[in-house]
């Protein structure tokens, strides 16, 4: 499977609308390619952007009244006799009523002790149609609305599908002139920092990073010359992390990582030393 056939699978997963062997082919194709996850997050975010329009819809009085009657009807005893319907004199109507041949020979009847397609079923499943139309509508409706204020479906899509460390690290590592440079951490750990000039995007990836505290977070910087410049903050429970670097890295920089106050330092400056330094001009 290439990776646009699993584009339209992912979307179709977003929205519920795969059939059972569609949505096989999706899981099965997502375990031999985890670097298409952005497009599973991409997908799942614009599906649960354009719900947001959709209004919940309560069901009419009369419904949980007729509901309300049949649980309340009493039920009749296997084997019981039932009632016979009264049947219509002879030239009253002539034609059969294909619904009551089914009536008397579907064994759901019998079985349910209801009647197939009684007015209860009806109603239940015109609430169901009508909940499925509304929702239907009112999704095509905020695409439309995004249209036109000039957003743009291709463009908001391509908006949500920012790359991900994962995708660019794979994209660096097919590249023919891929680099990287690696430093050690205090506590036996390292940190690696991967680019490729005809790549956009810097990832950073660390193992064995010191445990932080609940109120803290990872942050990255660019080193240049002195001049910290701050690359992203992130968070890890297992001390690994593969993180995209925010912003361009300049050659001779040197990238930095410091423990932060929770979402990175305020003042956009570093407020500890380093626990790692990781240069790349060699």
């Amino acid at each position: 499977m290439n990776e646009q056939t699993f584009a339209e699978l992912s979307a179709g997963y977003a929205l519920g609308a795969l059939s059972p062997e569609d949505e096989l082919a999706y899981r099965e194709a997502l375990d031999a390619h985890p670097e298409w996850m952005p497009l599973v997050e991409a997908d799942a975010a614009a599906a649960a952007l354009l719900s947001e329009g959709v209004a919940d819809v309560a069901p009419p009085p009369a419904l949980r009244a007729s509901l309300l009657a049949q649980i309340g009807a009493p039920v009749a005893e296997p084997g019981a006799e039932q009632p016979v319907a009264e049947q219509p004199s002879p030239g009253e109507d002539d034609v059969a009523d294909p619904a009551d041949e089914l009536q008397d020979d579907d064994p759901r009847a019998a079985a349910s002790g209801y009647s197939v397609g009684s007015p209860v079923t009806e109603e239940v499943q015109l609430v169901q149609r009508r909940n499925w139309t509304r929702s239907l509508f009112a999704l095509t409706a905020s695409i439309a609305l995004l249209v036109g204020i000039g957003w743009g479906v291709g463009a908001l899509t391509q908006d949500m599908r920012a790359p991900s460390a994962e995708s660019v690290l794979a994209q660096i590592e097919r590249s023919g002139d891929a680099q990287s440079s690696t430093a050690q951490l205090g506590d036996g750990g390292e940190a690696t920092v991967h680019w490729s000039p005809s790549v956009d995007g810097v990832v950073l990836v660390a193992e064995g990073l010191p445990e932080i505290a609940d109120d803290q977070s990872y942050e990255a910087w660019f080193v240049r010359g002195s001049a910290p410049i701050p690359a992203g903050a992130f968070e890890s429970s297992d001390g690994s992390a593969a993180m995209l670097l925010e912003g361009d890295m300049e050659p001779d920089d040197v990238i930095a990582l410091t423990i932060e106050q929770s979402g990175g330092s305020p003042s956009g400056l570093p407020t500890t030393d380093p626990i790692v330094a990781i240069p790349t001009n060699a």
